[in-house]
């Protein structure tokens, strides 16, 4: 299987693994999963499984949705929020990754992830920050 192939696959399987809470879930397409930006190939495939692997996808998707279905931010808005990259800025998105939070994006609380390993978590924030348009 090609390596683009896989990425996008992985794309729509992380659009489609979204848990919303009994709301009424948005219709995406085959356009919405291609329109996806490819990410760097190592560790991007890394952090896309462990991505699929967790409930991110619950709260947050790649791109933000015209629908506005997404609970948190988007990964895209995130990045450009925090950018640039520095370690430091990694480093206090994992610790607020696995201990949760709110107040930044607005008053729906960032559920604690504290079984995630912290190496897992900078690789999927690592992966976030090359989002930046």
């Amino acid at each position: 299987m090609s390596k683009k192939l896989v990425v996008v696959l992985s794309a729509a399987v992380l659009m489609a693994a979204c848990g919303n809470n009994g709301e009424t879930k948005a219709t995406e397409n085959k356009d919405t999963a291609a329109a996806a930006p490819a990410p760097a190939p190592a560790s991007s495939d890394k952090a896309l499984e462990l991505i699929a692997g967790s409930d991110c996808t619950t709260c947050h998707r790649v791109q933000k949705e015209s629908s506005g279905a997404s609970i948190g931010p988007a990964y895209s808005d995130v990045a450009a929020k925090y950018a640039p990259a520095a370690d430091t800025t990694i480093d206090r998105l994992v610790k607020k990754v696995i201990s949760g939070g709110s107040g930044v994006w607005g008053t729906v609380p960032m559920t604690p992830h504290p079984a995630m390993k912290a190496e897992d978590v900078k690789t999927i924030v690592t992966y976030i920050m090359t989002l930046k348009k």
